[in-house]
């Protein structure tokens, strides 16, 4: 079990640069526009706090997935809005947020763990659902909504409830960052694996990832803490 991931090759699951992104008005819009009306999503433009830094949150959650940018949350565009009404919910600078708890929960993971998890469970025939990467090092996979309320109960099955693990989970009351919105100083939000309207509409059951994600977290906080041993 200690060489599960010792194997794997990211190369093509690298992630691009984390390099800012000129944010348009009309990129937003469309996103928006997708987000709603294909993928039936409920979305929520957040308050624009170009000058906060984006670890730091007032909502003081761990690795909150939309750090500065939903005290202030604004007008919600339903599954269905239309396009032309779009303009008049989200402002120029306006972030494109997505609030948690309702369509989905996501798991909130690092992103090497996160990225080797993914090889894995998709080596394995698994499912996964939308994948979204942080600029902040972090990795979302989307789970069916109220995972974040089983959590605890959900490690405790698995053995992991005693464990230190980096990984945290974010339900209803949270939002998540989408793309375009750009973290502060730090880059875009970036999709790992693209939302389809199947997997939008029935986000996988958190126990078929659950596993291998605390798994890969474990390895790689264990794998921090060994002692760098000079060389012979």
């Amino acid at each position: 079990m200690d060489n599960l991931f010792g194997e794997l090759r990211l190369r093509h699951l690298r992630l691009a640069p984390r390099g800012t992104l000129r944010r348009t008005r009309a990129t937003a819009l469309r996103a928006a526009g997708e987000y709603t009306a294909r993928l039936g999503w409920t979305v929520v433009a957040g308050a624009a706090r170009a000058h906060r830094s984006p670890a730091v949150c007032d909502c003081a959650a761990a690795h909150c997935a939309a750090p500065g940018l939903h005290s202030a949350a604004g007008p919600k565009a339903a599954p269905g809005t239309p396009a032309d009404e779009l303009p008049a919910l989200l402002a120029a600078d306006a972030p494109v947020l997505l609030p948690a708890g309702l369509h989905f929960d996501v798991l909130d993971v690092p992103e090497q763990p996160g990225l080797q998890a993914l090889v894995r469970l998709e080596r394995m025939g698994t499912q996964v659902g939308p994948v979204l990467a942080s600029p902040a090092g972090r990795l979302l996979f989307f789970v069916a909504p109220g995972t974040a309320r089983r959590l605890p109960e959900l490690l405790y099955r698995m053995g992991w409830d005693d464990a230190s693990l980096d990984l945290v989970c974010h339900g209803a009351g949270s939002y998540v960052a989408a793309p375009p919105t750009v973290l502060g100083g730090l880059g875009p939000m970036r999709w790992v694996r693209r939302p389809t309207r199947e997997s939008a509409a029935c986000p996988p059951e958190a126990r078929l990832l659950l596993g291998t994600l605390a798994y890969a977290c474990h390895r790689g906080r264990a794998r921090a803490c060994e002692p760098a041993w000079p060389a012979a």
